[in-house]
């Protein structure tokens, strides 16, 4: 996978306490990375989109805490960790409905706790341990998804996609188009349609980017296409990323998800979502009980215009992410493999198999 162009791109980097992240408000125009500093750049960066896609959000969230925490100048163990996971839930706080960022979190604070340590310095130290660990995780998870995703697509066919689910969501290489790049380097000739994404345009801005760059067969289209497209007979697979996954195999992911998986099932062509083990929540049984961000409606009619493109003080409703009903998700890919239905009892099962082997609360 290192000859695409697009993987040399490194979404977050830190090297000896600085942390730079990408900008991904600038792209395609721009490549632009900014420095992380305090607590507040880092909830601005998560809030603000700078940084997006749920296992770049953790990530980059782990090395944001950690930054902040080697401030505190105390002698105190106790002080030092109350301190820590303020941090961590005021970061928390930036956005509520990718299970990642609190996941993340919750290693780093967590960690403190199995360390025993016997000083701050020790802490900051086991901190910085980490949130290395976590970055090198989600590299090797996305490898892991993009073999096994792989392993669902043949040579030539269409895939659709929906949002941004690449290398620049994640620390590296992408969740769902992890095999989209595998299969370009190994001449699978894929043709990819890449909805445009409402209101952000992550679909227009940044996967038809990141495809392009890496030499992939990419068509841009709007989300009110997909039904044609399909029709037409161009597309003989769904992929998309998902930022929380119930525990019945209900999905959240970027608003318009749901859509094209319902249009998937009209259609007869398999939906795949790919998710992370991180990214899947046993302790949310249905997709009802995820909290869903709602956002400004400035970004529907005035963020990409000249002029705004409504009526002045019209009412709007601004999701960020829809569910998708675990009935129309033909399988869920994960970095420890393929889980298909029934989902209540199959990733129950998946998370049960690697309790305790990453640390992740699953019950």
């Amino acid at each position: 996978m290192s000859t695409n162009n697009v993987l040399n791109i490194t979404p977050i980097k830190f090297d000896e306490g600085k942390l730079l992240l990408l900008d991904q408000t600038k792209l395609p125009g721009e490549e632009i990375y900014i420095e992380i500093d305090t607590k507040e750049d880092m909830w601005d960066a998560i809030y603000h989109l700078k940084v997006r896609g749920a296992p770049a959000i953790g990530v980059a969230a782990a090395y944001g805490l950690y930054i902040e925490a080697v401030k505190y100048d105390g002698s105190s163990v106790t002080e030092f960790i109350q301190y820590t996971k303020e941090i961590a839930d005021y970061l928390a706080s930036a956005r509520p409905t990718a299970v990642n960022l609190s996941w993340a979190l919750r290693k780093m604070t967590d960690s403190l706790d199995r360390a025993c340590i016997s000083n701050p310095k020790e802490g900051k130290e086991k901190l910085l341990e980490e949130a290395m660990s976590i970055h090198k995780e989600d590299i090797e998870a996305c490898l892991a998804m993009g073999e096994y995703g792989l392993s669902l697509l043949k040579p030539g066919m269409g895939i659709l996609t929906h949002c941004n689910a690449g290398t620049i969501a994640t620390a590296k290489y992408g969740t769902c188009l992890a095999p989209i790049y595998l299969g370009h380097e190994r001449g699978y000739g894929f043709k990819v349609f890449a909805d445009e994404t409402r209101p952000l345009l992550q679909g227009a801005r940044l996967t038809s980017w990141e495809l392009n760059k890496a030499g992939v067969d990419v068509t841009l289209i709007c989300d009110n296409m997909a039904a044609t497209v399909m029709k037409k007979g161009w597309v003989d697979a769904v992929v998309v990323g998902c930022d929380r996954m119930a525990a019945n195999g209900d999905g959240a992911n970027k608003i318009g998800t749901s859509a094209v998986a319902i249009l998937a099932k009209e259609y007869g062509i398999p939906f795949y979502m790919y998710v992370p083990t991180s990214t899947i929540d046993l302790n949310t049984e249905t997709g009802d009980d995820i909290e869903i961000e709602l956002r400004k409606g400035e970004e529907i009619y005035e963020m990409w215009y000249e002029k705004p493109m409504a009526p002045e003080g019209v009412k709007t409703f601004n999701p960020s992410f829809d569910v998708t009903d675990h009935k129309y998700i033909t399988a869920v890919i994960t970095e420890k493999g393929i889980v298909r239905p029934p989902y209540d009892l199959n990733l129950k099962a998946l998370m049960k198999e690697n309790e305790g082997k990453d640390g992740k609360l699953t019950e």
